[in-house]
């Protein structure tokens, strides 16, 4: 339509039609028509009536109409009005409704600002709900919320030993009662002895344990190092009562108690997986444990106790024999 060549379908008595006017009404009587038509046949709107090509006629019938009024107030003398009210004006680019109007530029460069300004007001949102919880939670005094007078006497009590406590680590302080420490003059001990820890890490891990806590990993490998130790002692001890040489009703039991072993080893290398997944040191990590190799080291274990078992037989039996 911007074309130099293009003409309206549309006739200036039709275009009056489509608009619903009468030739010789003013050019505000014309712009406020057009809005209304527009709110009722925009694609756009919400209206029940929208239609794209009922919008496009009310579209070419106001330009028309708008060029007829401005050609007869230029053939009127005497009548100068501003040629500014009827032009006609362009309508404003839809991308310019989008982003809550923010932002300058392309609508790339738009988006990109808009969305660094959704997550400042999100950033600013978040901190006014902190802050309002932190002051519901701590804007009353101990006095406040004390239900009853006993425990706003509690409360009272307190404060005021505490109170005389920090008057008196003071009065302390100036009289040089502090001066006799075997520590004064050296620095705090807030970092491990081994460099491969992380100092934060150590350091949280020290005051859970001061108030009581412990890490989940170091629970974890308490709880492995004691369950394997007890499965070795009772496979060795299930080895003891088999006895040697072992019969073949003796060796289906011990058949029975590797089966039973080797389920026990796959359930705890589940808890060595999950240790590696929580333990925050990489050296701290734990390797599977095997079923076979756990036997091998019962069947030494055994060997090495009927050993110390028979060695003092030997020594008495030399010793008969001497006498």
């Amino acid at each position: 339509r911007m074309l130099s060549g293009y003409k309206p379908k549309n006739g200036v008595k039709d275009s009056y039609k489509i608009l619903e006017l009468e030739e010789g009404c003013s050019p505000d009587d014309v712009r406020s028509s057009y809005r209304n038509l527009a709110k009722k046949y925009h694609p756009d709107s919400s209206s029940g009536m929208a239609d794209s090509k009922a919008f496009i006629r009310v579209e070419e019938a106001y330009r028309v109409v708008l060029s007829d009024l401005a050609a007869k107030q230029k053939s009127e003398p005497g009548e100068e009005e501003d040629e500014e009210q009827l032009k006609p004006k362009s309508l404003q680019h839809r991308h310019y409704l989008s982003f809550e109007g923010v932002g300058i530029g392309t609508p790339s460069q738009r988006e990109k600002q808009y969305m660094q300004f959704r997550v400042d007001r999100a950033t600013e949102q978040v901190l006014q709900y902190r802050q309002q919880r932190l002051e519901s939670r701590y804007g009353g005094s101990d006095l406040s919320r004390a239900k009853d007078v006993r425990q706003s006497k509690k409360v009272k009590i307190t404060q005021a030993v505490e109170r005389l406590v920090e008057d008196l680590i003071q009065e302390s302080m100036a009289k040089g009662d502090f001066d006799n420490l075997s520590g004064k003059g050296k620095p705090l001990q807030k970092f491990s002895d081994s460099p491969h820890i992380d100092p934060m890490t150590h350091n949280l891990n020290r005051i859970l344990i001061d108030n009581g806590y412990q890490p989940e990993w170091i629970v974890l490998q308490k709880e492995i190092r004691e369950t394997i130790e007890r499965l070795r002692k009772s496979v060795v001890a299930s080895r003891r009562k088999l006895g040697e040489p072992m019969t073949l009703p003796e060796q289906k039991q011990w058949g029975r108690v590797c089966e039973q072993l080797a389920e026990d080893i796959r359930k705890l290398n589940k808890r060595v997986d999950d240790f590696n997944l929580v333990v925050p040191i990489l050296s701290r990590q734990m390797v599977h444990f095997s079923t076979d190799k756990e036997i091998l080291r019962a069947r030494k274990a055994y060997e090495a106790v009927l050993e110390k078992g028979s060695d003092p037989d030997t020594k008495e039996n030399e010793g008969e024999k001497g006498k």
